[in-house]
């Protein structure tokens, strides 16, 4: 799936808001959600608002690249919690610190990325699908 795209921001930023959202209520409800998606729901969530972030700002690049981009980052992330000072540790400390810096690498976790980031692609191919169905109705 490699889709070049003029993404629309308004609806890519209000999916990364909703995604981010339902990142948030993963944490706070936890007790209702099953111990086996529980374990890496959140990052998965948080890897796909990242590919949304990015699709966002990257308004016309190949899917293929933005999902490169973004799973680059989401592992530069995880590996930097293999680094522990002070400085950093602190800042992991606060809320905002901690969710997106996280506190311990894990390498489950880069799995959990690649589905979030998957999903995103997908999403990404239904919006093309969806767009050029659409576009061939209107001729």
């Amino acid at each position: 799936m490699d889709y070049k795209r003029n993404r629309n921001r308004v609806v890519y930023g209000f999916i990364t808001l909703i995604v981010m959202f339902l990142g948030l209520c993963s944490r706070k409800l936890k007790y209702f959600i099953p111990d086996f998606l529980n374990v890496y729901l959140g990052d998965a969530l948080w890897a796909l608002m990242i590919f949304m972030l990015f699709a966002f700002i990257f308004k016309g690049t190949k899917t293929k690249i933005v999902a490169l981009i973004a799973l680059i980052f989401c592992y530069l992330i995880e590996i930097s919690q293999l680094y522990h000072s002070n400085w950093i540790d602190n800042i992991r400390k606060t809320t905002l610190g901690g969710l997106v810096l996280g506190y311990v690498f894990s390498w489950k976790d880069l799995l959990a990325y690649a589905i979030g980031i998957g999903i995103g692609i997908i999403v990404e191919g239904v919006f093309y699908y969806y767009d050029t169905y659409r576009v061939k109705q209107l001729k």
